[in-house]
């Protein structure tokens, strides 16, 4: 019940006021951590932060302190330039209060400012503005503010803030895009990439029924085969949402556009084509078009056997299927390259992030990282963003890049905890708690219990077998080895980042004395990703055993061009086959072919 009073009003009983207010929303990043390492420390550093805010900050009535929790403040002023001002001066006082101290124990802030008008009582404030202020926090980094558009428009650029436009970006529980800027003190900052709200991890394709083109009278259903044979061996990737042929079939011989097909099945790529068959051949031209923007982003004619395709053979299908995999993930790579992050969609941020990852470029491997780290900022309880960032983690220390393998085991360490607390079945994120076990921790009895876990949860996750293949291998176990790599790659035969699966099944029949098997999978494997030093040093090893020296010098002569740090003691120190007969025996072969003691 409201009742109007005096220009105020009674809220069941309160006194209420609406007006005009800036409010700002101030959140410690990562609290429950800080608190959890150095309990006392953190709650005095935030208490005296608070304290310093509302004696000396709001001290001359510039705005109110509504209130406070141990991880967050709430505060309302009359403009949003006194927001503004305020919030630069809390972030000095936090940077004051981080003087000195390591970063895990620094107390870091983000921020958000909205204005409009809100419902004011004496202990709270309500309303729109106080949600969206909320959500615009969500957007920011660790020591950053973000604005919306009206706060924006309230500010001098270069004399009340520099200003950064963020562009259209996504908020949780907000439907439609919201205008966003980040905003800092006048004078040169670091950019610290933004975070933004949750959204689907896997892009939807749709597959049309393929359209017959002069063909024989009794080949029609023969669209709908190929489109059925598709359908079925594109939902076996885990990172693509396939519509069902029910759905899609209601489309065949229609001549519908992109847009009629997406606003009925929200798909975001759509793969079609025609075909002409005779007794013997046929001949099929599809493309695949993205479809918000209707480009074509990738199209072949292909050719095959009518007896092979009606018998089941997969050749043309595979194909058909390996390149449009191919073709997505590098549009949604391309996406993640050219345009602003909040503009992203949360699938393009993690399938650029997967394969700038597995590039092993040392820039491509950090942008990585912050597509990861955006992600996660989007949907903090999202365990496969999580589980991909320990992953990271696992290969910067593999590749040699890490300048703190301690830190960085800790770090991947806590993002499976997150992921596993999260989803506890979730079996990527515990095929990768395995390597975090298997590479950072060495603690190969955990890293065993985590894959066996992994493949029972989805006994198709391709990924846990390939991780459990190459425990084995580190572990001498040769023969386990070859058949649990070998079951991954029978698995994901198509895989856009085959070269790895290649690599580590090159490291299987490695041990398993299987020489030059593992010779042609790491070659294989280079063809596709020359950087990869792991399959460098597997290459070098085969190479020898094989009688091939020259060739073996020759390989690590680039693995050092690669890794110019890398010495028999810091390999040995990195590896978890370290105290087995393949560890000790890698190592003795690298020293004979030039890597330094």
């Amino acid at each position: 019940m409201v009742v109007i009073l005096a220009g105020q009003h009674l809220l069941f009983g309160r006194p209420v006021e609406r007006a005009m207010r800036a409010v700002l929303v101030v959140d410690v990043v990562e609290s429950v951590r800080l608190i959890e390492h150095d309990e006392e420390g953190a709650i005095a550093r935030w208490l005296s932060l608070v304290d310093h805010v509302e004696k000396d900050l709001l001290a001359g009535g510039e705005g109110r302190l509504v209130k406070y929790l141990g991880d967050g403040m709430l505060l309302e002023f009359s403009d949003a330039r006194t927001a503004a001002s305020v919030a630069f001066a809390i972030q000095s006082a936090s940077k004051r209060l981080n003087f000195g101290l390591p970063p895990e124990r620094q107390m870091l802030l983000r921020m958000g400012i909205e204005t409009g008008s809100v419902i004011v009582e004496a202990k709270d404030v309500y309303g729109h503005g106080v949600n969206l202020a909320t959500r615009l926090t969500s957007l920011a980094g660790p020591g950053e503010i973000v604005v919306s558009a009206e706060v924006r428009e309230q500010l001098t650029p270069t004399l009340d803030a520099d200003v950064e436009d963020l562009g259209e970006c996504f908020l949780k529980h907000i439907k439609h895009p919201v205008r966003a800027y980040r905003i800092g003190p006048p004078g040169p900052r670091p950019a610290i990439m933004p975070a933004f709200s949750v959204g689907e991890l896997r892009p939807t394709l749709a597959v049309i029924p393929f359209a017959s083109r002069d063909a024989a009278a009794d080949h029609h259903v023969l669209g709908e085969v190929l489109a059925e044979e598709m359908i079925r061996e594109l939902s076996r990737s885990p990172d693509l949402n396939v519509i069902s042929r029910l759905s899609t079939s209601a489309f065949r011989w229609r001549q519908s556009t992109l847009a009629e097909i997406n606003a009925h099945l929200s798909a975001d790529y759509v793969l079609s084509g025609v075909y002409r068959a005779n007794t013997r051949r046929v001949v099929l031209d599809v493309e695949l078009a993205d479809a918000g923007s209707a480009q074509v982003v990738w199209a072949q004619r292909l050719e095959d056997r009518l007896a092979g395709i009606i018998g089941g053979e997969q050749e043309l299908i595979g194909r058909v299927v390996a390149d449009v995999s191919a073709a997505m993930l590098s549009r949604e790579l391309q996406r993640a390259r050219s345009q602003a992050l909040p503009t992203l969609k949360s699938y393009t941020l993690l399938m650029g992030a997967i394969a700038l990852m597995h590039r092993m470029s040392r820039r491509d491997f950090e942008e990585a990282r912050n597509l990861l780290q955006t992600l996660i900022d989007r949907a903090t309880r999202q365990s496969i963003a999580h589980a991909w960032l320990a992953h990271w983690y696992v290969l910067r220390v593999q590749q040699g890049w890490s300048d703190d393998q301690k830190r960085d085991s800790y770090i991947a360490l806590e993002c499976t905890r997150r992921a596993l607390d999260t989803d506890p079945d979730c079996s990527l994120a515990l095929a990768i708690d395995g390597a975090v076990h298997t590479n950072l921790l060495k603690r190969l009895d955990v890293a065993r219990e985590r894959y066996e876990l992994a493949c029972a949860a989805n006994p198709n996750n391709a990924l846990a077998w390939l991780l459990k293949g190459t425990l084995h291998a580190f572990t001498d176990e040769g023969a386990s080895a070859v058949e649990c790599t070998g079951l991954a790659l029978k698995l994901s035969p198509l895989d856009p980042h085959r070269y790895y699966y290649d690599s580590l099944a090159a490291t299987a029949h490695l041990t398993a004395g299987q020489d030059d098997q593992a010779l042609a999978l790491a070659q294989r494997s280079l063809r596709v990703n020359r950087s990869h030093t792991s399959t460098l040093r597997v290459q070098a090893v085969a190479q020898w055993r094989l009688g091939q020296r020259q060739e073996a010098r020759q390989t690590v002569r680039r693995l050092l061009e690669l890794e110019p740090d890398l010495t028999i003691d810091r390999y040995l120190k990195r590896t978890p086959a370290a105290p087995y007969k393949i560890g000790k025996e890698i190592a003795s072969v690298l020293r004979k072919a030039g890597v330094p003691s």
